[in-house]
C-alpha cells in the first residue's frame, strides 16, 4: 500500500489551475480534487505532479491526497488545520513572502541557540514560526512563497543525512560529509521538508523556487578556474548529475505552468515513466558536460504583477573578460518578458543585484583584478580572495549589472509597456536583510517608476557577531570611498547609478512580505523571536511603503 514520503506541496497556482507535487514510497496513482496522475520513478524514488484544472477563481479549495484510492493526506492525528489551496482572483490584493537560505537542523537545543552560544546554533527557523502563526490564525496566510536559493545545503547542517552518509560510504575521503549523488540529495530534501509545520506550510501556500550555490556546492560557478578545478575531482561529476536531476524534480518542475509542462520535452518523456532515470540522468549529463542546455529562469503573472525569476547561478558565462550572469539566449528571454502592461514588476534573483555600495565597488575591483589589469600576481591573489569571501554577485559580473540597470530603467520609464508603479528586485544569499532604492544621475530619473533592491536572508542560517560587524562596516561611507578608489584604479567602470539604503541591515532569521494591491505596494520584514514552541513568534523589523 503506497504512502507519502514528501508532500503534498502546493506549487503553481493561477485563477483556475494548480499543481500538487508528491513523493511516494511505491509506484501508484495520485488523486487530488478529481485529477489523477501516475508516478514516475527515478533511481527507486517515485514522484508525481498532479495538475488540477477548472477551479473557481479567488476561492478556497479544500483538498486531500489519495494514493491508489486510499486517503493519505491529511493525516488523521495532525493538530494542524486541513489543507486547502487558494486560487488567484486576477485582481485584488496579493501577499508574497520571500527569503532564502534555510539550513535543516532540528528545532531544539543546541540548534536553536545562536552561533555565539554554540557552534551548532542556527536560532529559530523563520518558516517554522511562520507556519505556526498561520496555523494558529495569528497572521494572514501569504498567497505565495518565494524560496530564493539554498533550499538544501550539501555542506552544512542536516545531521540525519550526515549520519546516513557516514553509514553508507564513510567520510574519510573527499568530499567527506557532503553529498555525492542523487540518493543522498533525496535525503537532504526529506530532512529539510518533512518537519510537520514545514510540510503543512508547503501544502497550503504556493511555492516558487530557485537554486543557489549551496544546492550544488559552495562557490558554485564563481569563476572559470573554479569549474576547471572541480571537474578534475573524481566525485564531482556524480554530484553534478545528482544535483541537476534532483533540482529538476524537487524544485524546478513545480515552477512551471500546465502550459509550460505541455511544452517541456523532458517532462513529456518522464511523465508516468517507471524508468525515468534513463531519461533524466542522460539529460543531466549533457547539461553538465556542455555547461548549458536548458533555461531554468521562469515567469509568473500574478493579479496584475509580473514576476520574472532569473537563474543567477547555473547559466553563467565565466570566461574572464566576458563574464555574464546569464548567456545571451537567456538574457534575451528575460528582456522579452519585461514587455507588457503590469502594475508591478518583480525580478527574483538569488544573489543581490545591489549590494552595499562599498561591496559592489570591491567586487568590481576584484573582477578587473582577476582579469589581470593589475598584473598576474594581483590576479592570483584576487582569485583567492574571490573564493574566500564569495565575490559572485552581480557586482562582479559588470556587463550583466549594467545590462540589468539599463533594462530596468527602460521599464521604469515606460518604454517597454505601461509604466509600472514599482520595480522590486528580490534576492537572498547574503545572510542579512535590507531595502534600498535606486537613484539616477541628474535629469535621468524624472518620470521613472521607483526601483528597489529588497534582500531577505536567511530563513535559518544567521551570521555570528563578528561576521555581522564586517557587513555593517561594508555599509559605511569610509569603506565605500576606499572600495571606489580601488575599483577606479583597476579600470572598473562606474555603476552609473546610486542607491540609498532605506532599511537594514538586519541579521536575524527572517521572512519578508510584499503586499501588492492594485498600484499600491508595501514591504514588511519580520524576524523570529526565541522561546518555547508556543512562545515563538515573528515581530516586525520594518514596514515601508514602496508605491
Amino acid at each position: 500500500m503506497a504512502d507519502l514520503v514528501l508532500g503534498p506541496m502546493l506549487r503553481y497556482v493561477s485563477e483556475t489551475e494548480a499543481t500538487i507535487w508528491v513523493e511516494t514510497d511505491e509506484p501508484c496513482e495520485v488523486a487530488v480534487l478529481g485529477a489523477v496522475e501516475p508516478t514516475f520513478t527515478v533511481d527507486g524514488h517515485h514522484f508525481a505532479l498532479v495538475r488540477v484544472e477548472g477551479l473557481k477563481p479567488d476561492t478556497e479549495h479544500a483538498y486531500d491526497v489519495r494514493l491508489d484510492g486510499d486517503l493519505r493526506w491529511p493525516e488523521t492525528d495532525s493538530p494542524l488545520p486541513p489543507p486547502s489551496l487558494r486560487t488567484l482572483g486576477g485582481t485584488g490584493p496579493l501577499d508574497i513572502a520571500f527569503g532564502s537560505c534555510r539550513v535543516a537542523v532540528p528545532h531544539e537545543e543546541p540548534y536553536t541557540k545562536s552561533k555565539d552560544e554554540d557552534e551548532k546554533g542556527h536560532e529559530v527557523d523563520a518558516l517554522w514560526v511562520l507556519a505556526q502563526e498561520i496555523s494558529r490564525g495569528d497572521c494572514r496566510r501569504p498567497d505565495l512563497l518565494f524560496l530564493l536559493g539554498d533550499q538544501v545545503y550539501v555542506d552544512e547542517g542536516s545531521p540525519q543525512t550526515r549520519a546516513k552518509i557516514e553509514a553508507r560510504r564513510g567520510t574519510k575521503t573527499e568530499p567527506g560529509r557532503e553529498v555525492t549523488d542523487f540518493e543522498e540529495y533525496t535525503w537532504l530534501y526529506q530532512e529539510s521538508w518533512r518537519e510537520p509545520p514545514i510540510r503543512w506550510l508547503f501544502s497550503v501556500v504556493s511555492t516558487s523556487m530557485l537554486w543557489d550555490d549551496h544546492d550544488m556546492s559552495d562557490d558554485w560557478n564563481i569563476s572559470e578556474s573554479w569549474v576547471e578545478e572541480m571537474r578534475e575531482r573524481a566525485w564531482w561529476h556524480r554530484r553534478a548529475i545528482g544535483c541537476i536531476a534532483s533540482y529538476w524534480i524537487y524544485q524546478h518542475l513545480g515552477n512551471l505552468s500546465p502550459r509550460a509542462l505541455d511544452e517541456d520535452e523532458i517532462y513529456k518523456k518522464v511523465r508516468g515513466n517507471e524508468k525515468a532515470d534513463e531519461v533524466l540522468f542522460d539529460w543531466a549529463d549533457r547539461i553538465e558536460a556542455e555547461g548549458a542546455g536548458t533555461r531554468w529562469s521562469f515567469c509568473r503573472d500574478l493579479n496584475g504583477t509580473r514576476a520574472i525569476f532569473v537563474d543567477s547561478r547555473a547559466g553563467r558565462v565565466l570566461k574572464e573578460g566576458a563574464r555574464r550572469m546569464v548567456d545571451d539566449e537567456e538574457w534575451q528571454w528575460i528582456v522579452d518578458h519585461t514587455e507588457g502592461d503590469f502594475d508591478h514588476l518583480l525580478v527574483g534573483t538569488t544573489v543581490p543585484w545591489l549590494l552595499s555600495p562599498g561591496l559592489d565597488r570591491l567586487e568590481a575591483w576584484n573582477e578587473k583584478a582577476c582579469e589581470g589589469t593589475q598584473g598576474p600576481l594581483v590576479a592570483r591573489y584576487a582569485e583567492k580572495l574571490r573564493r574566500a569571501v564569495d565575490f559572485d554577485h552581480w557586482g562582479c559580473f559588470s556587463y550583466s549589472f549594467r545590462a540589468l540597470r539599463d533594462l530596468l530603467g527602460e521599464v521604469a520609464e515606460g518604454k517597454r509597456g505601461r509604466r509600472p508603479a514599482s520595480i522590486v528586485v528580490m534576492a537572498g544569499d547574503v545572510h542579512h536583510a535590507y531595502l534600498c532604492q535606486v537613484g539616477w544621475p541628474a535629469g535621468q530619473g524624472d518620470g521613472k517608476a521607483p526601483i528597489y533592491q529588497a534582500v531577505c536572508s536567511p530563513y535559518r542560517n544567521p551570521l555570528s557577531s563578528n561576521e555581522q560587524r564586517v557587513i555593517k562596516a561594508a555599509f559605511t561611507a569610509t569603506f565605500t570611498r576606499l572600495a571606489a578608489t580601488l575599483a577606479k584604479l583597476a579600470g572598473a567602470e562606474g555603476p552609473g547609478i546610486r542607491w540609498r539604503k532605506l532599511d537594514g541591515p538586519y541579521f536575524d532569521n527572517q521572512v519578508a512580505t510584499l503586499h501588492l494591491d492594485g498600484r499600491h505596494a508595501t514591504m514588511r520584514l519580520d524576524k523570529t523571536m526565541p522561546g518555547d514552541d508556543a512562545e515563538q513568534s515573528l515581530t516586525e523589523s520594518f514596514h515601508r511603503e514602496l508605491a
